[in-house]
């Protein structure tokens, strides 16, 4: 059973107040960078488990009549059709699936702005788009010498270029699709063009991770540095804070080695800066709301694992640099944990040595470890679901919960008509199949009422799977890994 180690409603009222408290610290407007994902933060619900995803939403949902959205975008990642690694779109697109995300609920999405600017093809275009669509956009240009030249930065020459962003709100929440798209940047060009109009503001920044008040390698931490690999972040004690007032802070090195611009550039504009450390700068409550230390610190262990998996899995593809899997062995060492510390691995590999074929497995909620093998009919991760479904519902093993005759004619469909090489049924044809057998068939239906009981387990398959599959295994909630392994020898997989 997931063990649950945070409180998510004293988050949730934590957070907001402390939100609040910061706009009343600088008077009449505060702009709040938002780091990581404000829908769907997967990683804080899987290292702080009773985190909900949904969390920075429902607090924003707390502030809802002071809130107004502003989503930053890089032209240059429009210009290089950059995208989301989880779910897969271009980031322009995701900017239209964030504008109705946020519309959908409720909150007030004033303006996009498009950074880094500089008459991209592909930005403008996208800009018409979004002025065709209603949707308020700005541009912000480039600065030379940015972040080191303080004086042109914070000129006419510099902010003093870029567009004013208006804003109606006491609380503006600047997002993006992801990381380097200029969310502070956007920041302080507008407490440079407030200021100028007489209007008192503030700056502060909302990241999850590291959490500053936890140690430096406490594994909710050490996941952190795991899950940002690719951007080389790094965990720090926060020098600044140690000497401001004798308090040691997390915080990571790029907010570390940027502080002291940062306070340049504060101090330019409003004549003295308003923070003596980068941790100053955050509004971050998590680290008081952990309830149960072992349950946080074991679930962040696994989140190490299974981040290392996934980066050998990227750098397989050729998607990532080799030394990525090298600073993930470095994390898994400082913490003495090794791929054994995760029962599915094991069990999956000695399936896969013993029949010779990719092989699957996935722990459920009571500890039972479930396997699956390939046959003819069934790749493996098909055969763990199902495998595990009988488990759960008590079906015994011998019992066909798709019936071969069922299952025969879906995969001469596929060959003979659809033109599949591979007939065996993907996870998502095996549970349609189910679904179809529910209706007539009484242990189809027990299996499919057990599916809810597969969120949280974790799973690993021996074999690098297909789009589908992984898809799959994430809708179902639940935690996969994969050995970073192709089926075949081809060149080309789908």
């Amino acid at each position: 059973m997931l063990k649950i180690g945070f409180d998510n409603d004293k988050y949730l009222k934590l957070q907001s107040q402390c939100i609040r408290d910061r706009i009343s610290s600088f008077g009449e407007k505060l702009y709040l960078e938002f780091g990581g994902k404000l829908f769907d933060d997967y990683h804080a619900s899987r290292v702080l488990p009773g985190f909900a995803p949904d969390s920075k939403i429902r607090m924003l949902m707390e502030l809802k009549d002071q809130a107004e959205i502003v989503i930053v975008i890089s032209a240059d990642d429009i210009e290089k059709n950059k995208r989301r690694g989880d779910i897969g779109i271009t980031y322009d697109l995701d900017v239209l699936r964030l504008i109705d995300a946020f519309r959908g609920i409720g909150l007030y999405v004033g303006s996009v702005v498009i950074t880094h600017y500089r008459s991209q093809h592909t930005a403008l275009a996208f800009e018409k788009r979004l002025n065709a669509l209603g949707v308020k956009t700005y541009r912000h240009y480039p600065i030379p010498e940015y972040p080191s030249n303080i004086p042109l930065i914070v000129s006419e020459d510099g902010f003093g270029k870029n567009d004013y962003i208006e804003t109606t709100r006491s609380l503006i929440v600047l997002t993006a699709p992801g990381p380097g798209s200029g969310k502070m940047a956007t920041c302080l060009s507008q407490l440079y063009h407030e200021n100028k109009r007489g209007v008192r503001c503030g700056y502060a920044k909302f990241e999850t991770f590291p959490i500053w008040n936890l140690p430096l390698k406490h594994p909710v931490n050490v996941a952190y540095e795991a899950a940002t690999a690719d951007l080389n972040d790094m965990n720090m004690i926060d020098p600044f804070h140690l000497e401001a007032y004798g308090e040691t802070a997390v915080n990571y090195n790029r907010d570390i080695e940027i502080f002291p611009v940062l306070n340049a550039i504060f101090t330019k504009i409003y004549n003295e800066s308003p923070y003596k450390s980068p941790t100053d700068m955050g509004v971050n409550m998590a680290g008081y709301c952990i309830t149960d230390e072992d349950a946080v610190c074991a679930a962040s262990k696994q989140e190490i694992l299974r981040r290392y998996f996934a980066t050998c899995c990227t750098v397989r593809k050729g998607n990532a640099d080799p030394k990525e899997i090298y600073s993930q062995e470095l994390l898994m060492n400082s913490l003495g944990i090794t791929v054994a510390d995760r029962p599915v691995v094991a069990a999956s590999l000695a399936v896969a040595e013993k029949t010779a074929q990719p092989a699957a497995a996935i722990e459920l909620p009571d500890g039972t470890i479930v396997t699956g093998k390939t046959s003819s009919l069934l790749g493996a991760s098909s055969a763990v679901l199902l495998n595990a479904l009988k488990t759960l519902a008590g079906i015994d093993d011998s019992v066909h919960l798709i019936s071969p005759s069922v299952i025969e004619p879906i995969s001469a469909l596929k060959v003979k008509h659809m033109g599949n090489h591979n007939p065996r049924l993907h996870m998502d044809e095996v549970l349609i199949a189910l679904a179809i057998s529910a209706t007539a068939d009484p242990n189809a239906r027990k299996a499919m009422d057990a599916l809810a009981s597969l969120k949280h387990c974790e799973a690993h398959s021996t074999v690098i799977l297909s789009h589908v599959d992984e898809n799959v295994f994430n809708k179902l909630g639940m935690n996969l890994t994969s050995e970073a392994k192709y089926q075949t020898k081809k060149l080309y997989h789908q």
